[in-house]
């Protein structure tokens, strides 16, 4: 086979793509656990119409594509593809994305917004764009780029699901559900991921899982003026701290609860140093403050800190009004949303029955205390890879990035990933992302870098032909 013609895959995604991009960022499809009534919102539905007609126009020979709907679950695009040789019928890829969104987390800057797509440059801004509604694209113009340069692939499926953002509460039913269609994969390839750098394709060998819930401390009725209840009575703020400390150790971030805890493998210790080379240092893919010293100033424990050691995050507090209108009130009660990223190998069940226990008994002062869990997902961890993917990424970063590879863990959590890999142990597994410095998944100016987009499009066919290869 011929190299893939980048020049092919550009024009796809400057004179069809981008135009759907924005139509989909202009959707609030905020995933089910951010907006409980997304049924009725029509919202997710709307997305998933969206990228159904737009599939269903693309002249892919053998391609079927379909919706599947299971009653109160959001929806599954399910595109199939047969193998381009018989002696490949029984070889299957699953190619995986997603089309649900994070809320809209305001304030964005002047002209931009979570809906409202804008392209700068090389940069589409609007939630969504990056994480993850590009995959369904890069997926279908990596096989039509492989089709006209005469390459071989086995029997795909392409999975595009709406529940990513809520922990995929609702894959796990749709995996069974599709069993006997997705079959036995041997080669995974999931588009949800991050990008060190722009310059290059950077391999994911592990994700964090993540625990949490809603803590709630309720300690009156009723709220007081601070004047009076004050000294008296024991705030839910002090209650929060005190709770938190049973968790966190505030001064050093170290996480107490010991099954979030795990012995990072020599290897992963190995692969950040090697990472930490191509990029100074992670710290500098954010926007702290003049003056504000990270945790390490060790580029590669930087990135053990945020891949393989567990860290907790407030990412919610409500009952506490904005400064604006904050009144001498007695705080009487909070709800607090907290979430635990915890390492790749670390069991999620235990972490939140430690969680459970620290947080419920034994509350200070004899508050009530309550704390509910809320979606989790587990970590994965990658297996090793087979000779032929490190290869041919290698060569394909080469191609169309001109560098080679890297690769290192990520901190943020792909439950789909955990949930294959349990089924599928003998699978490989290919991790990629545009999600690179500055980005913001999840935060405000979110946005997707086009040009890793269409040169991750590139290599995403040239794996596939090798794996295709490798199986004959």
């Amino acid at each position: 086979m011929k190299h893939i013609d980048i020049t092919d895959i550009n024009s796809a995604w400057d004179d069809d793509a981008i135009a759907v991009l924005m139509q989909y960022i202009e959707i609030p499809a905020r995933s089910p656990i951010f907006d409980p009534d997304w049924e009725s919102a029509g919202h997710i539905d709307a997305v998933a119409e969206l990228f159904l007609a737009w599939v269903q126009r693309r002249e892919l020979l053998g391609l079927s594509v379909e919706l599947v709907r299971l009653p109160g679950l959001t929806p599954v695009l399910v595109a199939e593809l047969p193998a381009t040789r018989s002696e490949l019928t029984n070889s299957t890829v699953v190619l995986y994305g997603h089309m649900d969104k994070q809320p809209e987390m305001l304030p964005w800057s002047e002209g931009l917004g979570p809906w409202t797509p804008v392209l700068r440059g090389e940069r589409l801004y609007g939630r969504g764009g990056g994480d993850d509604g590009y995959a369904m694209f890069a997926a279908i113009f990596a096989l039509e780029a492989l089709q006209r340069a005469g390459g071989d692939h086995g029997r795909v499926v392409v999975l595009i699901e709406a529940s990513e953002e809520s922990s995929s509460i609702h894959l796990g039913a749709y995996l069974d559900h599709l069993q006997q269609r997705i079959g036995r994969p041997d080669l995974v390839v999931c588009l949800d991921s991050f990008c060190e750098t722009y310059d290059r394709v950077w391999l994911t060998t592990g994700l964090r899982g993540v625990a949490g819930g809603v803590l709630e401390i309720v300690v009156a009725e009723d709220s007081p003026h601070s004047g009076r209840a004050s000294g008296v009575l024991p705030s839910a703020v002090r209650i929060l701290r005190q709770l938190l400390d049973r968790i966190e150790d505030s001064t050093s971030g170290a996480i107490l609860i010991e099954s979030a805890n795990v012995e990072i493998p020599d290897e992963r210790v190995r692969e950040a140093v090697i990472a930490a080379g191509v990029f100074p240092s992670l710290a500098s893919s954010f926007h702290p403050v003049p003056g504000l010293q990270p945790i390490s100033d060790d580029p590669a424990e930087q990135l053990l800190h945020g891949t393989w050691r567990p860290a907790l995050e407030v990412i919610g507090i409500d009952h506490l009004p904005s400064v604006d209108d904050g009144g001498n009130v007695f705080r009487s009660r909070l709800r607090v949303k907290l979430s635990l990223r915890v390492p790749p190998t670390s069991d999620v069940e235990s972490v939140v029955a430690e969680m459970i226990d620290r947080l419920a008994t034994d509350p200070p002062y004899g508050a009530l205390v309550r704390f509910t869990p809320g979606a989790r997902g587990p970590g994965w961890n990658a297996p090793p890879f087979a000779s032929w993917l490190t290869d041919a990424v290698s060569e394909a970063s080469v191609t169309y990035f001109g560098n080679p590879s890297a690769s290192c863990g990520v901190g943020g959590t792909i439950p789909f990933m955990g949930m294959l890999v349990r089924k599928f142990p003998d699978a490989q597994f290919l991790v990629v992302g545009v999600l690179g410095p500055e980005s913001n998944a999840h935060g405000p100016d979110e946005f997707l870098h086009v040009p890793t987009a269409k040169r991750l499009t590139a290599c995403v066919a040239e794996v596939l032909n090798a794996h295709a290869r490798s199986m004959l």
